[in-house]
């Protein structure tokens, strides 16, 4: 079993910060990609951030320059800095990791999902 447990959305003003985290937890050989995706009331599922093993990170084009991806790869955590947040922000927050895990021997590729976590940035 792997559990992606998110922390840190809430009620922001505009222009203010948040930081979500994500914490990897479980039976698994190792975590590859670790992402932030959202999805807005009535919109698709978007990325938008994400962050490999090895520390490479892509933005979305709408949040370049104001949110900062990272990871702490010995606590399995990945975080995200949402700094200069607009009300176009608003939405659920789910965290993703692609994971290799052990299946009756065998090494499998697997993505799993957190919860999501709301963040909602209005006056």
């Amino acid at each position: 079993q792997v559990h992606l447990v998110e922390s840190g959305g809430g009620l922001v003003q505009p222009g203010g910060s948040l930081r979500l985290s994500c914490a990897v937890s479980g039976s698994l050989y190792s975590i590859h990609a670790m992402s932030w995706y959202r999805q807005a009331p009535g919109k698709e599922r978007e990325l938008v951030a994400a962050i490999t093993s090895g520390g490479s990170t892509n933005y979305a084009d709408s949040v370049k320059g104001r949110f900062t991806v990272s990871r702490d790869n010995a606590k399995n955590t990945v975080y995200l800095q949402m700094n200069s947040l607009k009300p176009e922000d608003t939405a659920v927050y789910y965290c993703n990791t692609e994971a290799m895990v052990v299946v009756a021997g065998v090494l499998v590729q697997y993505d799993y999902w957190g919860q999501g976590t709301q963040v909602t940035v209005s006056s």
